[in-house]
């Protein structure tokens, strides 16, 4: 019996015919109105840490065990993460094995937080998740955001796990990026934040945290993953930011999980990103108000359209993961997956080096 060959992909990105008015770029659209159901906390007890390094607590058991590290506010209009580690900091929490650093990353950028123009305080200079490559870091190169990464550099460089918090502007599925080291996807299970991992490479305009060296190479064994807890300034992506860091310090700070995890790990669905869409024009936009986590059941389905190209589905049960539907020229606009195969790294059962 003769099998069906598998379809030939469709080409993402095509070119169509347009007319001269199509041509013409269009006033760039407002953003919507945000809700700020969430407001930010005021972490002015940790401003200036107790290890030497401002925003940074950190705290050592006499037993042996890993350093966990938690970040947050990498973005500072991304807070419900902060609001997770103070309330953590404020019930005095240790752990009981190896160490434990609560990472406030960009407190400044928090501090421009406009409940009118909420988006605005991501950073003061630029995206901080996107200095974190070797040559940058070591590069000559300042801004605000590039000298905070130096100053917290020597935490990173010691943690064996790290957990990144973030949130989304657009609606979409919660979900948690591995990065493509199979240790970070082992990792993002065992944590069982969100029923919907995916593994990616990141941006082509820089190198996000996880992706760091230490986390990235295979010549070590520390591991990390971001979790997207949902969109920013909500009460569930609160409760979601809640659970990933109350899973990842159960281990070595014996914090209690909500029951239910274990079936979350069990049934988590894992996607690999194959493909990243970044807006070539200033008319990038979608056909629909796509979610994050959709999938598109048929291949060659019309996506976006940007200037003069068509964006479309690749293959069939295609998954949008975090389509941004305001893109500027050059950002990545979308990442395009499909379900991954069985990963594994031998690791225990435990988040542990």
């Amino acid at each position: 019996m003769k099998h069906a060959l598998p379809a030939e992909p469709v080409p993402i990105r095509s070119r169509r015919s347009g007319v001269f008015m199509e041509t013409l770029p269009p006033p760039p659209a407002p953003l919507p109105r945000f809700e700020v159901g969430i407001p930010p906390p005021d972490l002015s007890a940790w401003r200036e840490g107790n290890c030497g390094i401002p925003g940074v607590m950190h705290f050592e058991s006499r037993r042996v065990g890993p350093h966990v590290v938690v970040v947050c506010l990498i973005h500072g209009n991304e807070y419900t993460g902060a609001i997770v580690m103070d309330e953590l900091l404020r019930a005095r929490l240790r752990p009981g094995a190896g160490r434990l650093s609560f990472i406030f990353a960009n407190m400044e950028a928090l501090a421009q937080f406009d409940h009118e123009r909420p988006v605005a305080s991501r950073f003061i200079d630029e995206d901080m998740n996107r200095v974190w490559s070797e040559d940058t870091l070591r590069g000559t190169r300042s801004s605000h955001e590039l000298d905070r990464a130096r100053q917290i550099l020597p935490v990173i460089q010691t943690a064996d796990i790290l957990v990144d918090l973030h949130s989304m502007l657009w609606p979409g599925r919660p979900l948690v990026l591995s990065g493509r080291a199979p240790r970070g996807m082992t990792l993002a299970r065992q944590i069982g934040a969100t029923p919907l991992i995916v593994a990616d490479d990141g941006h082509a305009d820089g190198t996000r945290l996880i992706d760091f060296a230490r986390f990235s190479s295979p010549r070590t064994q520390a591991r990390a993953c971001l979790v997207e807890a949902g969109q920013h300034w909500q009460a569930q992506t609160l409760h979601t930011a809640r659970r990933a860091v109350r899973a990842v310090l159960r281990p070595s700070c014996l914090v209690k999980t909500e029951t239910g995890g274990r079936n979350v790990r069990e049934t988590a669905q894992c996607m690999m990103v194959t493909d990243l869409v970044r807006a070539h024009s200033s008319r990038f936009a979608f056909v629909a108000p796509f979610r994050g986590g959709d999938i598109i059941a048929r291949r060659g389905t019309l996506l976006a359209r940007d200037g003069d190209d068509e964006i479309r589905t690749p293959y069939d049960d295609c998954m949008l993961v975090m389509p941004n539907l305001r893109p500027g020229r050059g950002q990545t606009a979308l990442r395009l997956a499909r379900r991954a195969p069985h990963v594994t790294d031998g690791s225990s059962s435990h988040p542990a080096p």
